[in-house]
């Protein structure tokens, strides 16, 4: 039997509560529901501590209860500013803090890599 679009809503908002928590706040865009194939497409738009701001695809597949990540862009700060107009799909406090992930982080190449 087939997922309504309720129970796949709250099926994802499981999923991605439990990938995204750290990031946000994060903003859902786009959402379109595909009932012939058990799944969501939507975009989550956040602040990454790297790149910016940022709008990332994603499939949620309702059937294997998996979350696919699909391609991502950066968005221009008038972009970002009319997002922010809206309620987050997920609220948190916008701070100063980076996460530690250097491993993500670029990286200017240090001078005595050059000798």
């Amino acid at each position: 039997m087939p997922f309504t679009r309720e129970q796949l809503a709250q099926k994802r908002d499981t999923k991605i509560r439990v990938a995204m928590s750290e990031r946000a706040p994060i903003w859902l865009t786009n959402e379109a529901y595909r009932p012939h194939s058990d799944a969501l497409l939507f975009d989550l738009v956040y602040a990454n501590p790297v790149y910016g701001w940022v709008s990332q695809r994603f499939k949620y597949d309702g059937f294997n209860d998996v979350l696919y990540q699909m391609g991502e862009h950066r968005l221009s700060e008038a972009e970002a500013l009319s997002v922010q107009d809206q309620e987050p799909y997920i609220t948190g406090e916008i701070a100063t803090f980076v996460l530690n992930e250097p491993g993500n982080r670029p990286s200017p190449a240090s001078p005595l890599s050059r000798i």
